[in-house]
């Protein structure tokens, strides 16, 4: 039988009406690389999805809960498996422009998964034939995933089963490596006996764990405390702190990697990671500051971060191994080089951004706790927006395949994702990489921010001005070379008598 673990529960706990707790990945495909100048009929991805659900257990089983929430959920298979409930088709209205394909996005996206069937969606949208950098005819295939079900490394994995390594459809992974597993539906009887030793383990559980935790706990609090005293930080009240609705709003850019990893040598010892939380520092600065609302201190960003790598970790199960820290991002710091180096520090800092420690710990206790206390907190934390007095945002680095990949022969040429939100915290910028791109995804809700556009322009303009403090960077070494030649001509022509060094003579 295959059960939730407590991580994978907490994320279906948390959902409600307003905030449900899927993830949405868009990809958006070039057909002009289909051999044979074929297009891409709806009926061909239908059949490529098929000939891939074997790869991915995801694919096929729902979720079974325990009456009364006395224990965990299970997955089970969904024996009424029908892929056309799964996987739907729509056209954008013309011009088909990125506004109305952000618009189409963001409806898709508000709306709730279908909780009797296995959790996953695909909607294959066509008519993307006015956005810039987009041949005619290219088109979007839109996914949600539960959280509950995957990930973000879970993701990567269901993904690949479906991607190729070219036109020809060369599968990314092997269609012979994966191992079919079923999930039997338990029985009441089954589900009962489970849930009574479960309730008398936990307390049991819950001491061993904390036990054998019990010297990383310790050392986790008194890094928090030292970190409070250096820090001596307050999250700020800002509009992003309010109530979620259901009208979601997204938006979002690519930019090259190379610009980040560029930047990233202003600062030595900064990473991607580092430079995406300055970017977004210096955009939701700009943004704040135009509406009048920019607080003297700096906001708090939750940053997930993923704690898999070994088979203690998580291994090859697609369920939830993250945890996360919380950072400043120094919106109240103009400068973007200081504030890329004030960023750097802190996450430096975070003893779970250089491992996962809090994680496993966590998880090892998380699973001792209780379904009911679960749903309890889960419902109290949505009541009182808790997360408000943590921080302002999510910001989440998710990185990905860095060659091109392909489905049904067409060419994936964009990649973009949207994340739940909850009450306390209404802006998610998630920034997966693929194929030496990232994007910056911005989701959130019309009540939080109504200009979502604009603010994806002071994004914009905040990675600018590290861009060009770059290029400022880079002209004096380029001063100090022209100089370096110039004494070195110099010098020929004064072993030449003075007259000017010809073509051919060889510098001293």
């Amino acid at each position: 039988m295959d059960q939730f673990s407590g991580q994978d529960a907490q994320f279906l706990y948390l959902e409600s009406d307003d905030s449900p707790t899927h993830i949405t990945s868009i990809s958006i495909y070039d057909q002009t690389t289909v051999p044979g100048k074929k297009v891409v009929r709806f009926k061909d991805i239908l059949q490529h999805i098929s000939s891939r659900l074997h790869m991915n257990p995801v694919f096929r089983r729902r979720l079974v809960r325990v009456p009364l929430e006395l224990d965990f959920p299970y997955w089970v298979d969904d024996k009424h498996f029908n892929l056309e409930h799964h996987v739907r088709h729509g056209r954008l209205p013309k011009p088909g422009d990125w506004r109305q394909f952000c618009i189409h996005m963001a409806r898709y996206h508000g709306r709730a998964l279908d909780m009797r069937r296995p959790l996953w969606e695909m909607y294959v949208v066509e008519g993307l034939d006015n956005i810039d950098g987009l041949p005619k005819g290219s088109y979007a295939i839109a996914t949600k995933i539960h959280h509950a079900a995957a990930d973000g490394a879970g993701l990567s994995e269901f993904f690949g089963a479906m991607a190729d390594i070219d036109n020809k459809g060369t599968p990314a992974v092997p269609l012979n490596s994966a191992k079919l597993t079923r999930s039997p539906m338990p029985s009441l009887l089954d589900m009962g006996v489970r849930a009574a030793w479960h309730t008398v383990r936990s307390p049991l559980g819950m001491i061993d764990a904390v036990m054998r935790s019990a010297p990383n706990l310790y050392e986790m609090a008194q890094d928090a405390l030292r970190l409070r005293k250096e820090a001596e930080y307050r999250v700020p009240e800002t509009r992003f702190n309010g109530s979620v609705s259901s009208s979601k709003m997204f938006d979002g850019i690519q930019v090259a990697l190379s610009d980040l990893k560029a930047i990233r040598l202003l600062v030595p010892g900064s990473t991607i990671n580092d430079v995406i939380l300055a970017v977004c520092g210096g955009g939701l600065r700009k943004y704040l500051d135009h509406h009048g609302e920019l607080p003297h201190d700096s906001l708090v960003a939750w940053v997930p971060i993923n704690a898999r790598g070994s088979p203690d970790s998580g291994g090859d199960d697609p369920a939830n191994y993250v945890t996360s820290m919380t950072t400043l991002i120094y919106t109240n710091i103009e400068d973007p080089i200081e504030r890329l180096r004030r960023v750097m520090a802190a996450t430096q800092k975070s003893k779970a951004a250089k491992a996962g420690i809090s994680a496993r710990v966590m998880t090892d206790l998380s699973k001792h706790v209780p379904a009911a206390t679960q749903v309890l907190a889960g419902r109290l934390v949505l009541r009182m927006g808790a997360t408000a007095r943590m921080c302002n945002l999510f910001i989440s680095n998710v990185p990905g395949p860095q060659l091109p990949l392909y489905m049904n022969g067409a060419l994936q040429v964009g990649h973009f994702g949207m994340a739940p939100l909850v009450n306390g915290m209404g802006l998610f910028i998630a920034t997966p990489s693929y194929n030496g791109k990232i994007s910056f995804s911005v989701t959130s809700t019309r009540e939080v921010l109504p200009d979502i556009n604009f603010f994806v322009t002071c994004l914009k303009e905040s990675l600018a001005k590290l861009r060009a403090a770059t290029m400022l960077k880079r002209k004096p070494a380029k001063k100090k070379r022209a100089g370096k030649k110039a004494r070195a001509v110099k010098k020929q022509q004064k072993v030449n008598g003075g007259r000017p060094a010809a073509h051919g003579d060889r510098g001293p």
